[in-house]
């Protein structure tokens, strides 16, 4: 099976890498957002179609049995290999002119996150990983802040409209009440990569979904991350909680905002 992963990761990124600058070519200049509105602040641009279609497309070529769900088209074909993608995590940013969003892929083997890449083209940046074989940004090792007091912790928090208010303070409080610094960027995937890289200490989202972290997970096992158990708590039919932090400072963390570790 290493074999079969290693082959698919090798293709992913090649694909993603094509994704990711087809995605910067429609990517709007900067300046207020160009897309659809979903909700309050979710937006849909025509890129997150036309890129969620060209990887389902390379993806059947090349990969014919496995299976294949995206944010925008939902789960269009079965296989115990399963490929999830975001196809533009951030598109908030993105719709304004950011630089912080990207292309996001992961392949799930059951409902065990086996491989994944995360390309953020505009930042020059690309995360992978595969199951037992280390995380990496840019083909450089990447490894879990060694941060130990959350006195000088860095924490993200990431917003989402399906979160009431009192719940979003709560946690921010938590944060707050540990010393640690809070930050939001507004791409969960990306936030989650720098958890795995060690910029960031910590990341906290109440109501995530599963291609918003389905590459990231395997990026954060292999960087020795710690993580909720997102996917046994219902993130591989819905939205659920995330909550990935240094090692360090992942206990306190957990018992702050009452989020249980795996």
């Amino acid at each position: 099976m290493s074999v079969a992963i290693d082959r698919r990761l090798e293709a992913a990124r090649a694909v993603v890498e094509d994704a990711s600058r087809l995605a910067l070519a429609m990517r709007p200049p900067s300046g207020g957002p160009s897309g659809s509105q979903k909700s309050a602040q979710d937006w849909l641009t025509e890129a997150d179609g036309a890129v969620e279609a060209f990887v389902a497309r390379r993806m059947q070529e090349l990969f014919p049995e496995d299976g294949f769900q995206g944010e925008e088209g939902g789960s269009v074909r079965q296989g115990s290999l399963r490929w999830v993608i975001d196809p533009i995590d951030g598109t908030s940013n993105f719709a304004r002119g950011r630089n912080r969003w990207c292309v996001s892929l992961g392949l799930l083997d059951g409902d065990r996150p086996v491989a994944g890449v995360i390309n953020a083209p505009a930042l020059g940046e690309i995360y992978t990983a595969r199951l037992g074989g280390g995380a990496f940004m840019n083909g450089k090792p990447i490894h879990a802040s060694p941060v130990t007091d959350t006195r000088s912790a860095m924490i993200e928090m990431g917003w989402s409209n399906r979160v009431p208010k009192p719940v979003f303070m709560e946690k921010i409080g938590a944060i707050l009440d540990l010393g640690a610094m809070p930050r939001s960027g507004g791409s969960g995937a990306l936030a989650l990569a720098d958890v795995a890289c060690g910029r960031l200490d910590g990341y906290i989202e109440i109501v995530i979904n599963l291609w918003d972290v389905a590459a990231a997970l395997i990026i954060l096992e292999e960087a020795g991350a710690r993580v909720s158990p997102f996917l046994r708590e219902g993130g591989l039919t819905g939205g659920a909680t995330i909550l990935a932090a240094a090692p360090g400072v992942a206990e306190a963390l957990s018992q702050a905002t009452g989020i249980a570790l795996a």
